[in-house]
């Protein structure tokens, strides 16, 4: 009786010992680039899914053009919206930047020796995407479905090929299996390889 109270003890100690360990939590930080000829003065960061944009978080600084500064957002969503306020007041926003895909986000023109948007498209929804759509934010039109005929299954990638220049936003539209149709505009894509689409 003894050692058949000990041998179910050590197999549940044991499986506590080999239990899967947690996945890792996507990171959401990011460098925000002032690539124009303005000083920024307030930078605001808040979840896509909020109405309140919090503090700034320059704090007492600023961001003069041509740095960058390192924000770590103190929550853990990856889907941002960002908000930056120009010496004199003007004021400029990005939504819905998945910040979990990116390591900048460059404000402006793309900064030097940086200008290439191409980048491999993930499908990382779960859902089947029919059409997909990118073209660089300075165009006027999405131009022709990436897929054509075909259809991107969930976990697949394709490569989006875009002209090299001084633009590093695109805008990107998916239209769903099931009809829906999701948009993205402004998303930085020159600092990045890889785009996973949620």
């Amino acid at each position: 009786m003894r050692a058949r109270l000990l041998l179910i003890l050590g197999l549940i100690l044991g499986a506590g010992l080999v239990a899967p360990a947690a996945p890792a939590q996507a990171q959401n930080r990011f460098s925000l680039v002032n690539s124009t000829s303005q000083t920024i003065e307030r930078v605001f960061v808040s979840p896509s899914r909020s109405n309140n944009w919090g503090g700034d978080v320059l704090g007492n600084a600023v961001l003069p053009p041509g740095q960058s500064v390192w924000i770590v957002p103190q929550l853990s969503d990856c889907v941002l919206d960002i908000k930056v306020v120009y010496q004199g007041g003007r004021e400029e926003e990005r939504r819905q930047v998945n910040a979990c895909n990116l390591a900048r986000v460059v404000w402006g023109g793309a900064p030097a020796g940086v200008g290439d948007p191409s980048f491999q498209f993930v499908n990382s929804t779960g859902v089947v995407v029919n059409e997909l759509y990118v073209s660089l934010s300075t165009d006027t039109n999405w131009g022709r479905d990436r897929l054509g005929q075909g259809t991107l299954a969930p976990g697949a990638g394709m490569p989006v090929s875009l002209p090299a220049g001084k633009v590093c936003t695109v805008d990107i539209r998916v239209v769903y299996a099931d009809g829906r149709a999701l948009e993205r505009r402004a998303v930085e894509t020159c600092s990045l390889r890889e785009l996973n689409f949620r």
